[in-house]
C-alpha cells in the first residue's frame, strides 16, 4: 500500500510543470560561455552547455543594430569572441574586455578604408553613479558599443566569466 502511494505522489509529481530551473537570485560560480542576443537584450551564462543565469534588459551602444564596423559607429559587434582581459579600474564599475576587432573585423575596416575601432568592454554604469545603488541603471543605449549592465550585474560577471570565456553576440 505505501509503495503505490509512493508511486502515486512520485507520478503526480512528474507532471506538475517545472519551475523555472534558476531563480534569478542565484549568483552563478562559473561561466564557459556567454550568449548576449541583442534583440532579447539578455546576456546568458553557460557551463557546461547548462544555462546558468540570464540578464535582462542590458544596454547596448546608441545605435544597437548591426554589427560595429568601424570606431565612432556607436554599434555593439556581432560574431564569436572570447573576453580577454578585465580592467578593475576602468571608467565604470568593473569591466571585462571583449577581443572585438578579431581578423575578419580588421580586414573589413581596412579594406574599406576604415578603422574597425577597439575596446569593446561588458561593464556596469558610470563611477559617477555609485551612490545610487547596485541595481540603477542608465535606460535604453547609451554606450559607444559596449555591453551595459548594473553594477550589481557586473560584479556577478566579474566573479563567474575567467579571461579566455567564449562569448557569442547574436543580432
Amino acid at each position: 500500500m505505501r509503495y503505490a502511494a509512493l508511486t502515486g505522489a512520485i507520478l503526480l509529481a512528474a507532471c506538475q510543470p517545472s519551475p523555472d530551473p534558476i531563480p534569478a537570485n542565484i549568483v552563478p560560480a562559473a561561466a564557459d560561455f556567454v550568449l548576449v542576443d541583442k534583440s532579447d537584450r539578455t546576456l546568458t551564462l553557460y557551463y557546461g552547455g547548462a544555462l546558468v543565469k540570464t540578464y535582462r534588459n542590458i544596454g547596448f551602444g546608441d545605435a544597437p543594430a548591426g554589427h560595429k564596423r568601424f570606431e565612432g559607429d556607436e554599434r555593439t559587434p556581432e560574431g564569436r569572441y572570447i573576453i580577454d582581459a578585465r580592467n578593475p579600474d576602468s571608467a565604470y564599475h568593473l569591466s571585462l574586455r571583449i577581443s572585438y576587432p578579431n581578423a575578419q573585423d580588421r580586414a573589413f575596416a581596412q579594406a574599406a578604408g576604415g578603422d574597425p575601432g577597439g575596446n569593446i568592454f561588458i561593464h556596469g554604469q558610470p563611477n559617477v553613479m555609485r551612490d545610487l545603488g547596485p541595481d540603477a541603471r542608465i535606460a535604453g543605449d547609451w554606450t559607444n558599443g559596449c555591453i551595459a549592465v548594473s553594477n550589481a550585474e557586473i560584479t556577478e560577471l566579474w566573479n563567474a566569466i575567467p579571461d579566455g570565456t567564449q562569448i557569442h553576440i547574436q543580432p
